[in-house]
């Protein structure tokens, strides 16, 4: 689709010509906040906008940015040249950034997804725009001219990816091009205006280090983790929303030696893996009739037929359930899974009320069978009240014993102190080890009694 078209749809509101008077008091005034009113300021933005936007050519590939910032540069340094409106370089530059954000990107908004430690972008309503940077979440003085202009930018995200969103469908999840989480609610059912939330993805991701660097796990536990990893264990990832199940996940997915076939299945495409041989999958919403809609089921179901070595699964919410232990159980060894849950306890409780969901009417003594003969590690991390994220707890699904499916903690968040709002504490060992280190042992992995907090090593 032309430039012009894309940028003409989202564009619903004509903004009219100032009249000579005021035109003539812009040329004379400088255009900013501090110094001229600001609807003078925003008239000026519009009036410019709006003049770029119709000389554009047509013909103009959107997607290469440079190229059409680099002819938005030329045209509206002539624009404000032949209105002779006067502007210092701050000013200048300030609107044109805005004007640039307007026609290619997100608004209000741009800035922040490329700010660094930004990894959450919240807006309720025209007027409210919240950020999350390091843990904490802080209102900016950042605001949309209204709530058109709110309903321009979510158009803009949505529309490049085949999405829709109306009164007839308010509700739209989706991902931007850097893998960037996006969800938006309009009225009617937002009923104080759009809200928008975007989940932003480290450009870079995060290693290992980063993470025992920022306190969230310990060497000794990855140690463990990698080996599980190696030694094909089946992992669950459990924690609550924003607690780094996905950013765990990814790291874990690292240690998969780079020799073996991985399919990975997802709502909206997050995972970065590195390795060469990776078959990402993606679910589907339906389309306007209501057809075409592929859900996380279906995908593991037809990943089995794709000669998986690991199935990886960005998150279980439902019947899928059952097929992934089914897989789990039938020789797709060392998949990786994440699923929202308080505590592993309650993930184990989760699992057997989503394998439910899948219109099974199984006993729930073979549900918990299932699980506990799939699953061989439960890891779960929190968000604490700091805004850290740390893991807290790493068990193992030892089997069953009468009807209750019974586990052991390896590993355990232990919290010694608060400093000045910061939670202090350590993932300690428990001094237990796991019944399935024979299995790691067949693996050729032979880890030191040290990791499982047995020895001198000091702590």
């Amino acid at each position: 689709m032309s430039l012009l078209k894309r940028i003409e749809r989202n564009q619903q509101e004509t903004v009219q010509h100032s009249e000579p008077s005021k035109l003539q008091e812009l040329r004379v005034k400088r255009a900013s906040p501090a110094i001229g009113s600001r609807d003078a300021y925003v008239d000026l933005k519009n009036r410019v906008q709006q003049r770029l936007i119709a000389e554009l050519d047509p013909s103009m590939d959107i997607t290469k940015t440079a190229e059409v910032r680099a002819t938005i540069q030329e045209m509206y340094d002539a624009m404000l040249s032949e209105e002779s409106i006067v502007l210092t370089r701050k000013e200048k530059r300030r609107l044109f950034e805005q004007i640039v954000a307007e026609i290619l990107g997100f608004g209000p908004l741009e800035r922040f997804l490329h700010m660094d430690g930004v990894t959450e972008i919240m807006v309720n309503g025209p007027k409210n725009v919240y950020i999350e940077q390091g843990g904490k979440i802080t209102r900016v003085n950042v605001t949309f001219e209204d709530d058109d202009h709110l309903l321009r930018i979510i158009d803009r995200i949505v529309a490049p990816l085949g999405r829709r969103i109306d009164e007839g469908s308010p509700m739209v999840d989706a991902r931007l091009p850097d893998g960037s989480r996006v969800n938006a609610v309009i009225p009617p059912i937002a009923l104080k205006g759009a809200a928008l939330t975007i989940r932003i993805f480290s450009k870079i991701p995060l290693t290992v280090e980063n993470l025992i660097e920022f306190g969230s796990i310990t060497p000794e536990a990855v140690e463990f983790l990698k080996a599980c990893v190696t030694a094909r264990m089946n992992i669950f990832i459990s924690g609550g929303t924003g607690s780094g199940k996905t950013t765990l996940l990814n790291i874990l997915s690292g240690f998969i030696p780079d020799d073996e076939r991985i399919v990975t299945i997802e709502n909206a495409a997050e995972l970065q893996l590195r390795q060469d041989h990776v078959v990402t999958l993606e679910s589907r919403s339906a389309n306007v009739e209501g057809r075409g809609e592929i859900t996380i089921q279906d995908l593991v179901i037809n990943s089995l037929r794709m000669r998986p070595d690991r199935v990886i699964i960005g998150e279980v919410r439902g019947g899928e359930a059952l097929d992934m232990l089914q897989a789990m159980n039938t020789g797709h060894d060392g998949s990786l899974a994440t699923g929202h849950a308080n505590s592993p306890r309650d993930m184990l409780a989760r699992l057997e009320t989503m394998v439910l969901m899948a219109g099974m009417d199984l006993p729930h003594r073979a549900i918990r069978e299932q699980i506990a003969a799939a699953i061989h590690l439960v890891v779960h991390g929190d968000r604490l009240r700091d805004g850290s994220r740390k893991i807290t707890s790493i068990s193992e699904i030892q089997g069953m014993e009468g009807d209750i499916i019974t586990t052991s903690e390896i590993f355990r968040f232990e919290q010694t102190n608060i400093e000045n709002g910061k939670v202090i504490g350590r993932l300690r060992p428990t001094g237990l080890r796991p019944k399935f280190m024979w299995k790691l042992q067949e693996t050729g992995i032979m880890l030191p009694p040290s990791v499982f907090g047995i020895g001198s090593r000091k702590r």
